[in-house]
């Protein structure tokens, strides 16, 4: 704006009116939308109380035409905002906005979408515009059975292996993994996940065309064909610092809980899990090493934020999932298999072993019953430890790790029970 410019009012001469409810979610709100992530920074509770007063249309409206909106500007931060966010209205255009995002394949999903994640909304005023979305996989779906999993960028060889464990664990058992697409433990745990077989969520804090950073060019290509890359901001904008910690309440909010896998006491990580606590998210950590200022953030989670120990992925499970339904399996089916019935043999027989699956009908079919009694009989195998359910429909329920409590748990793909130290026989793990 020039000297000789005369800005019109920021607020209406006669007392302020409360406004009629918004109007519901429609073009001229998406396309609103869009062009507020350019013009106000992510998570502003001064827009986030503009929006579910008057709507999204409106505000842009009133942002793009200096027209007035009755909101109290007589604090100096809300008025230097306005001003800020109508200088930059004048030179977004939403249109240009959506188009930029095509060659990316990329969506804008808004509330009120069928694919946005109602999670969000306990971030009230702090809830995103819109979000800028990328990926074969609905953010909504994959975040309903999803776990965050974050820790820091400069992580140990112990981080790293634990990250890509539980990533892989949690895949398995048809968990999504959520993290930032960083170095160290957030790279460890979607490259984990995404060798499970799950879908992975990355949640970004800079343009879906920007990729930052750059060293993770090919995961978030991977991402992109079989999860999700998601990010508050349009196409083009760089990340900034502060822009990283605000990124973070997204990663804590899309999910039921928080697992931070290794940090220090001044960690992005440890800001993941204050946002996670605020919300009243599950917060859970990682033990390691006492001699290790990586582990010094778990710990302090643990001794001081009441933060739940997890040393594997039933034990992610048994805190995020349905009770009755998620709670850490036992060591093994709880009757032998010679003691099931010959429908169950027959059933249990047609159910592929990992990594494959099939659906009901498919293992109906191939053990000689009907649907109804083949779907009875799958129930009756899972309560029993014998099968699972996957992506694709019903597998065999790996055997259990054999690795005592309290240490990090390992897959042997080559079936052979780890032996004791002195060497009488296989450990067995209470509660694997």
């Amino acid at each position: 704006m020039t000297a000789g410019d005369t800005a019109a009012p920021l607020e209406p001469a006669e007392p302020p009116v409360e406004p009629p409810p918004a109007a519901p979610p429609g073009p001229d709100d998406a396309l609103a939308r869009a062009g507020l992530t350019a013009v106000a920074d992510p998570g502003d509770p001064v827009l986030g109380r503009l929006l579910d007063r008057f709507g999204a249309a409106r505000v842009w409206a009133a942002l793009r035409t200096d027209r007035a909106l009755p909101t109290d500007t007589s604090d100096d931060g809300v008025r230097r905002r306005l001003h800020r966010w109508r200088d930059r209205a004048r030179h977004v255009d939403p249109d240009a906005l959506l188009a930029g995002g095509d060659p990316l394949h990329a969506r804008l999903v808004v509330p009120g979408d069928p694919e946005w994640p109602g999670q969000l909304d306990a971030l009230g005023e702090r809830r995103p515009y819109a979000l800028w979305v990328r990926g074969a996989h609905d953010l909504r779906n994959a975040c309903l059975r999803s776990v965050a999993l974050v820790g820091a960028r400069a992580a140990s060889s112990y981080g790293v292996h634990v990250a890509g464990e539980l990533g892989c664990a949690l895949a398995e058992r048809s968990w999504v993994t959520v993290s930032g697409g960083a170095y160290g433990i957030d790279g460890a745990a979607h490259r984990g996940a995404l060798t499970g077989g799950a879908a992975t969520v990355v949640v970004l804090a800079c343009g879906l065309d920007i990729g930052y950073p750059r060293g993770h060019e090919s995961l978030f290509a991977d991402v992109a064909a079989r999860g999700t890359l998601v990010t508050e901001h349009p196409p083009g904008v760089a990340p900034t610092r502060h822009g990283f910690l605000v990124r973070n309440r997204l990663i804590a909010a899309l999910t039921p809980g928080t697992v931070v896998v290794e940090a220090g006491t001044r960690s992005g990580a440890i800001n993941t899990a204050a946002h996670a606590r605020d919300l009243c998210r599950v917060l859970m950590a990682v033990p390691g090493p006492v001699t290790s200022a990586l582990s010094a953030g778990c710990h302090r989670l643990l001794r001081d934020w009441q933060a739940v120990c997890v040393t594997d992925a039933a034990d992610v499970i048994e805190q995020v999932g349905r009770i009755g339904d998620d709670l850490r399996p036992p060591s093994g089916p709880v009757v032998p298999p010679d003691q099931l019935d010959p429908t169950d043999a027959r059933i249990l027989a047609a159910v592929p072993e990992r990594p494959g699956a099939s659906g009901p009908a498919a293992i109906a079919s191939a053990a000689g019953v009907d649907l109804d009694s083949a779907l009875r009989h799958l129930g009756l195998l899972a309560a029993a430890g014998f099968v699972e359910r996957a992506p694709g429909g019903w597998r065999v329920r790996a055997a259990p790790t054999a690795v005592p409590r309290g240490r990090s748990r390992t897959h042997h793909r080559s079936g052979r029970p780890r032996r004791s130290p002195g060497g009488e026989g296989p450990v067995t793990m209470p509660g694997a």
